[in-house]
């Protein structure tokens, strides 16, 4: 299968794109590669990639509208779109706004439009668990309302949602969002908490730890995500439902302080922790229900965080060259 496959640099793009090169498909990758965390950790991921056979890169915005008219996605004749480029984080989008609408809306709408002018009959996106916002009912099941973001990331991730909802209906484009719960793994993302706890851990330096502790997060290692992305490339196409949406999660809520207490295990030290209130538009607790991403993508996480976490410090301690 030849597959367009965008944020190709970023954590979660960078594992799908290797795991769908290894199984034969051919990957025509595109990425900005901007500065929102260490771009050097982007350009090692597209260093592995570019030595795979099938692989092709392309620098660019996905908001950038030439990329409609782009000669080589036309010439590769793409059969499935997989878009993971967004601007990410939710306590970042309180910052800087603009960038999410930028990014995560208007690109969204930029590579439906590639789909649509190339009738590309099948659209693969990243959604986020953040998008459940408000509600209190756990675990969290694709049947509950998402009208209630208390971010404006997860009001971006709801954008994209209702972006491909029209598309499906309007052009008959097979579109298929993803909802991630709180991935977490090797060559993952500095801002994420798995990232932040390690190295302040390893440096000596304080932890915040939000919300004084009670948090609870579905967390969900890579490599189970990428089989879920997998399972939604393999989906058959669906005349009666064009648009479907499956949550990613371990569907296992874990508290926050046991996750800290392996991470504080695997590194054999002991976290400072610097206890605050949760912030603002922070939720307490995400639970996945994933009853339907078993049933139409073969979705059966397998990594426990027990298992998950000696990983991700196995390779944190690689790559940065420490004993």
């Amino acid at each position: 299968m030849r597959i367009l496959l965008t944020g190709v640099a970023g954590f979660i793009g960078f594992h799908v794109a290797k795991s769908l090169l290894q199984k034969k498909h051919t990957i025509i990758g595109i990425d900005n590669l901007n500065d929102y965390y260490d771009v050097k950790l982007k350009l090692n991921r597209l260093k592995i990639l570019k030595k795979l056979e099938r692989f092709f890169f392309i620098k660019s915005d996905i908001q950038n509208k030439k990329l409609i008219k782009n000669k080589k996605i036309i010439q590769f004749k793409i059969d499935c779109v997989i878009n993971l480029a967004a601007q990410a984080g939710v306590r970042h989008s309180l910052k800087d706004p603009y960038s999410y609408i930028d990014s995560n809306v208007m690109g969204q709408l930029n590579v439906l439009e590639i789909a649509k002018k190339q009738k590309i009959k099948k659209f693969i996106y990243a959604s986020s668990s953040s998008v459940y916002g408000g509600n209190k009912k756990l675990p969290f099941s694709i049947e509950q309302r998402v009208d209630n973001p208390v971010s404006l990331y997860a009001a971006s991730k709801k954008s994209t949602e209702l972006l491909a909802e029209c598309y499906s209906k309007l052009f008959k484009i097979q579109c298929i969002g993803l909802r991630f719960f709180t991935v977490y793994g090797p060559w993952g993302r500095p801002d994420m908490a798995t990232f932040i706890f390690t190295k302040n851990i390893l440096e000596n330096k304080k932890i915040d730890i939000f919300n004084f502790g009670k948090m609870k997060r579905d967390f969900t290692y890579i490599d189970d995500i990428v089989s879920g992305v997998e399972g939604a490339v393999n989906y058959k196409i669906n005349k009666k439902s064009l648009h479907n949406i499956y949550n990613l999660g371990n569907s296992n809520s874990e508290n926050l302080l046991d996750f800290i207490g392996l991470i504080e295990k695997n590194l054999g030290i002991k976290s400072k922790r610097n206890f605050l209130p949760l912030q603002a538009g922070d939720v307490p607790e995400t639970f996945a229900d994933i009853e339907n991403s078993k049933k139409d993508l073969n979705f059966f996480p397998l990594t426990k965080i027990k298992n998950g976490i000696p990983k991700f410090i196995k390779w944190y301690k690689n790559y940065y060259d420490l004993k």
